[in-house]
């Protein structure tokens, strides 16, 4: 587990924190786990440019490609009856 060191203090109004507070029991986690973990999920993520440096690296792979019809084949079974 990471290494929690800094606080912040957030206000919430009384609905929020409620709400908040049951779903952390709901899910057996502590307010403030959750609070981290929506933070992760929104904020936490590759910037802009890590997300378009990956897209330009995976465009710039030589792959060998087929059409779609022929990997539908090749790849699921039957592929025409569920995706013609």
């Amino acid at each position: 587990m990471e290494t929690l060191t800094k606080k912040t203090t957030i206000l919430f109004s009384p609905e929020l924190h409620h709400r908040l507070t049951r779903l952390a029991e709901q899910k057996g986690t502590s307010l403030g786990e959750l609070v981290r973990s929506a933070c992760e999920r929104e904020y936490g993520g590759a910037t802009a440019e890590e997300k378009l440096a990956a897209v330009r690296r995976l465009a710039s792979l030589k792959l060998p490609v087929s059409t779609v019809r022929r990997m539908k084949r090749e790849s699921v079974p039957d592929a025409e009856r569920f995706a013609p």
